[in-house]
């Protein structure tokens, strides 16, 4: 069934009605009357246009509503309106609402010393309002431009609005000036738009409006509030170098590609609340001055905020792949909460205490109106790559990941707080090979730092950044293959007790044994700092106990010490038999006290049966009483006496070991 369309409407002016036909166009020629006449200025008859043409002049009020202009038709009025002085056209109040201009509209250094109305005019060529001066209003709203415009150096002294309006091809507002509120809400950029330079001195509006090409304000400046509330940028977005004087809201904006507000000044606060970038999201050396809240904010790439300045306390909301904060300065306190992201805190400057806090739950706008994460699609954690170069005495990472984390060049890493539950990379799992001998790599957690250099020292083959880490290998570093580059021993032991200290103070006794042993293996391997005695007995060290901190390997040895000590007693310690009964008594008529020993004979080892169970039972019995230095009370050999002297130094030392570490793991 043919939808019914009504009938085009008659404009409110009287009108030309050229070409009217009931069946087909009922209304026709829209064109408001000439003065005097009864039809539009382009459906003059010549004498009556030329009449009127040579009536008017600079300074005129015009009237041409609804007028279907031609190129030729338009350069003749604007050269009727032409001030011989200047050589510019210089127009009144105009009203061209509704007028329909074909080819190209010229209007190139024009002035209108009244309001221009545009409302609802159709531009079907090129339309040039270069260094054109606006001193009333400006009204475009809907108005259509269907190829490339140009507003290069044009000057609205009073309100601009262009709400609605539809540009077509390439649109320039390059160095224009608006000295009052200008208006770009809901409009529609087609082609590539472009701002660079201009001055909005009022408010500026650009409420849901769509920038379909690239968009360009760099260097621009905004003295009154701006609003780019759910404004839609599909392709990419510079602003750098703009100044927001005034507030400045891109309140549930989407970026489809990468935005770059690098080096841009927010005097004023700024909101990025609900706002999207679909790809990289670059503010290098932008400076917020008043900004207490950026976010929460969803970035399928990077955000990037190196050598960005904050001045006043802010928390920071982003769900992002990747967040850079390589030289970011802080002037005050700060919270940053991310999700999902990498953090490169690198050479930041930290002036007050800065909190960076993994967020356990999507970022909502409002109550419950969650931010939409699906350009994410890594893993959920917040993972820290590197803190070189940064104070960490006003630092905080909470539920943070640091299993890639460098630290080598940060300052006061004994005062870094790590709250929460913070994720290491593990030691290599499995079984290894060392020339024959099968190894296997202790448990615990570990530095990135330490697998760099372990992958360098064992020669792994460099694996391709984007690789995801194998369970079975060290951990490559950025500068894999360049020793020079690769920290040393030396270095990694500095950051394991600077790391032990922090966990130390922070009541984490367990958590700082893991550093410990690490400071340990590191000191064990170096070879230009750690003098060659000091690295035996750390190797002795750590194959008796594990440094203290392995019970097991402590009491492994003990067990292994008393069965030896049983095996000797019982094979060299333990006499043939034991010595006869003492007699003790009294000589008659004061002879005195004698004693008398019944068939004393001297300890020796026998012959044969050295291992008997008997043997065993007091073999066991002098090897216990041993662990706990007390005396068995057994006569022994010579050599027993030896054995029991060695044990009973050996053996208490092994369990004082066991014990320790069990300590050290419960220890609060």
């Amino acid at each position: 069934m043919p939808t019914l369309t009504s009938p085009p409407a008659a404009p409110s002016w009287p009108h030309c009605a050229y070409g009217v036909d009931p069946a087909t166009d009922p209304v026709g020629c829209r064109g408001i009357h000439a003065p005097g006449h009864t039809a539009c200025l382009a459906h003059l008859n010549d004498t009556d246009r030329s009449a009127y043409l040579a009536s008017l002049a600079p300074t005129a009020a015009i009237d041409h509503r609804g007028t279907p202009f031609t190129e030729d038709l338009l350069n003749q009025l604007l050269t009727a309106l032409t001030d011989p002085t200047t050589q510019r056209p210089h127009l009144g109040a105009a009203r061209f609402d509704g007028a329909q201009f074909s080819g190209d509209a010229e209007f190139e250094g024009a002035q209108f010393s009244g309001d221009a109305r545009f409302h609802g005019s159709r531009f079907s060529g090129n339309t040039n309002f270069t260094k054109v001066q606006f001193s009333g209003n400006a009204d475009f709203v809907s108005a259509q431009f269907s190829d490339n415009t140009w507003f290069v150096d044009a000057h609205f002294s009073n309100g601009a609005n262009f709400e609605r309006v539809d540009f077509s091809g390439d649109t320039s507002f390059t160095k224009v000036r608006f000295s009052s509120i200008a208006w770009f809400n809901y409009a529609h950029f087609s082609g590539d738009a472009s701002f660079p330079g201009a001055r909005f001195s009022g408010r500026a509006g650009f409420v849901s409006t769509q920038f379909f090409g690239d968009t360009h304000f760099e260097g621009a400046e905004f003295s009154s509030a701006a609003r780019f509330v759910r404004a839609q940028f599909s392709g990419d977005t510079i602003f750098e170098e703009a100044q927001f004087s005034g507030d400045a809201s891109f309140y549930r904006s989407r970026f489809s590609c990468d935005a770059s507000f690098g080096r841009v000044q927010f005097l004023r606060d700024v909101k990025l609340t609900g706002i999207q970038f679909f790809r990289n999201a670059e503010f290098g050396g932008a400076q917020f001055l008043e900004a207490s809240l950026l976010g929460p904010m969803v970035c399928g790439g990077r955000v990037d905020l190196s050598a960005a300045v904050f001045n006043a306390p802010v928390t920071l909301e982003i769900a992002a792949s990747t967040v850079s904060c390589v030289r970011t300065r802080w002037e005050s306190t700060a919270t940053v909460r991310v999700r999902r992201a990498k953090v490169n805190l690198s050479y930041a400057v930290l002036v007050a205490p800065v909190a960076v806090t993994a967020h356990p739950t999507p970022f909502a706008v409002g109550h419950r109106n969650f931010v939409d994460e699906s350009l994410l699609t890594g893993p959920n954690g917040v993972r820290v790559t590197s803190v070189q170069g940064v104070d960490a005495a006003h630092l905080v990472l909470t539920d943070i990941d640091l299993s890639d984390c460098l630290f080598s060049g940060a300052f006061h890493l004994d005062q870094l707080r790590l709250e929460g539950r913070t994720t290491l990379a593990p030691t290599p799992t499995g079984f290894h090979r060392r020339g024959i001998a099968p190894i296997r790599w202790t448990r615990r957690r570990t530095l990135a730092e330490e697998h760099h250099w372990r992958a360098q020292s064992a020669g792994q083959p460099p694996t391709p950044a984007s690789t995801p880490p194998e369970p079975r290998r060290w951990r490559n570093g950025p500068d894999h293959g360049d020793p020079a580059r690769t920290p040393d021993p030396d270095d990694v032991a500095a950051l394991y007790r600077q790391l032990r200290k922090a966990f130390e103070d922070g009541k984490n006794e367990p958590g700082a044994a893991d550093f410990y042993y690490g400071e340990c293996e590191m000191r064990r391997h170096d070879r230009t700092g750690t003098p060659k005695t000091e690295r035996r007995l750390l190797w002795a060290y750590w194959l008796l106990s594990g440094y203290g901190l392995r019970a097991s390997r402590a009491l492994g040895w003990l067990a292994a010490a008393m069965l030896t000590t049983i095996l000797l007693l019982m094979a060299f310690g333990l006499p043939a038999s034991s010595p006869k009964q003492e007699a003790t008594g009294t000589v008659p008529a004061g002879g005195g006290k004698v004693t008398f020993v019944i068939d004393k004979q001297d300890p020796t080892n026998p012959v044969k049966d050295r291992f008997t169970a008997k043997r065993f039972d007091k073999a066991l019995s002098v090897t216990l009483n041993s662990v706990v230095f007390r005396s068995s009370g057994q006569d022994l050999t010579t050599a027993g006496n030896y054995i029991e002297m060695t044990s009973r130094i050996l053996e208490p030392a092994l369990l004082a070991l066991a014990v320790l570490a069990i300590r050290g793991r419960i220890k609060r």
